[in-house]
């Protein structure tokens, strides 16, 4: 009994420090969408520039998914991640020096290659210490606490950039980021997750004929093509979300506040919508989930400011209350020896079409407006509903071979 405390214990205490490595790089990630209308005013930069920026982040953040998986196997995940934390800090400090787009440019790659580590790694550590259901309930939590650094971090730049500007406030946090990563590598250490060298030199072999991993293709292949259409649109909404406030009359504390608004009800949507995955079932959860961001984002488009700031929290709930779904079922359809590969390619399908769309959706804006721009952004979003369905039917397949 006391083995099984103490091993419960441990879990808990692994999930606790990989979701503060969670909040801090959900931090560095949205904190950019402060960021992006304050650059595009001090340099100039147009929509498309815009765009430009938030994929060259996202687009390293999606290609340093898999090698970090790989690294881990051979380093370590505790190893890793912190080495990812320290570098996305760095990446911060570096923009607080920046002075122009290029310069812009290369900051924003050095941090997307530290904050790639983070998700496949984390969710890994997370997936291992928890088994059975405890697992997705584990998977929300740690989702929640990421949702909970996109609720504080944007809005703490914000307030700080009204007062000591971008600059100092991408460079505290950037700091706050490195300091962090001290603590959990030997949080890590200590509770003996993320194996050492040695023991992954094991583990690889063991796992030598596992592959990916991945366990049930096509429920995969079904999960990754809903995930790129959750991921685009959450980015490609959250991009141009200032700049129709900005239209709209918000000043740069108001989109901080706006965005915390946005982010607190994805972290409620996290917790509620796996909770009604349990309860209701995958499908209408996640149906409910993309109509409420369908429906939501163009009325957005058509309201004022004030009664746009109401209806956020609720467009937040939609807009991340899908990823709850997502993210615990990945572990269902891959060996858990492989679940550092498994949530790397995940992520980095998903992430790596996300990286596209601040691009894509920056052009059209442009060209045809924001407005237009977020409609669209808005009937993506529908086109997941049918899959949902389909990927149904997968997931009961893989439960019932592993019964």
């Amino acid at each position: 009994m006391s083995a099984n405390r103490t091993a419960r214990t441990r879990s808990r205490a692994t999930l606790a420090t990989c979701g503060t490595a969670h909040f801090l790089h959900d931090g560095f990630s949205d904190a950019l969408y402060v960021f992006l209308p304050l650059w595009a005013q001090a340099f100039g930069l147009s929509l498309t520039q815009v765009g430009v920026l938030k994929a060259v982040f996202t687009g390293a953040l999606a290609g340093f998914q898999l090698p970090s998986g790989f690294l881990a196997e051979r380093l370590g995940e505790r190893l890793v991640l912190a080495v990812g934390t320290v570098i996305a800090g760095l990446g911060f400090i570096l923009l607080g020096f920046a002075d122009g787009f290029y310069a812009l440019i290369l900051c924003l790659l050095v941090t997307g290659l530290g904050c790639g580590t983070q998700h496949p790694l984390s969710s890994a550590l997370v997936a291992r210490a928890f088994v059975n259901e405890r697992r997705r309930t584990a998977l929300g939590m740690y989702n929640f606490t990421g949702d909970l650094g996109k609720v504080v971090v944007p809005a703490s730049i914000a307030v700080g950039a009204a007062t000591i500007g971008w600059r100092g406030s991408a460079i505290a946090y950037g700091a706050i980021g490195v300091v962090a990563a001290i603590g959990i590598f030997f949080a890590l250490k200590g509770l003996q997750a993320g194996f050492s060298p040695a023991r992954g030199t094991a583990q690889h072999a063991s796992a030598k004929n596992a592959g990916w991993g991945i366990r049930h293709r096509r429920g995969f292949a079904l999960l990754s093509v809903i995930a790129v259409i959750d991921f685009s649109t959450r980015t490609g909404f959250l991009t141009f979300l200032p700049f129709l406030l900005i239209a709209k009359g918000a000043q740069v504390e108001t989109v901080g506040l706006a965005l915390a608004l946005v982010f607190g009800g994805g972290a409620a949507g996290k917790v509620l919508c796996g909770m009604g995955a349990a309860r209701f079932g995958i499908i209408r959860t996640a149906v409910l989930t993309e109509l409420i961001t369908g429906a939501g984002i163009v009325l957005l488009v058509g309201i004022s400011l004030v009664p746009a700031l109401v209806l956020l929290p609720l467009v937040g709930f939609g807009l991340n209350g899908t990823s709850s779904v997502l993210y615990g079922t990945v572990a269902e359809f891959a060996a858990p020896e492989r679940q550092s590969r498994a949530f790397g390619l995940f992520y980095t399908v998903g992430v790596g079409a996300s990286a596209l769309a601040p691009l894509v959706y920056g052009v059209a804006s442009d060209l045809a407006g924001v407005p237009v721009t977020l409609v669209i952004v808005a009937l993506v979003a529908l086109t997941s509903i049918p899959l949902f369905r389909l990927l149904s039917a997968s997931l009961a397949t893989a439960r019932a071979e592993l019964a």
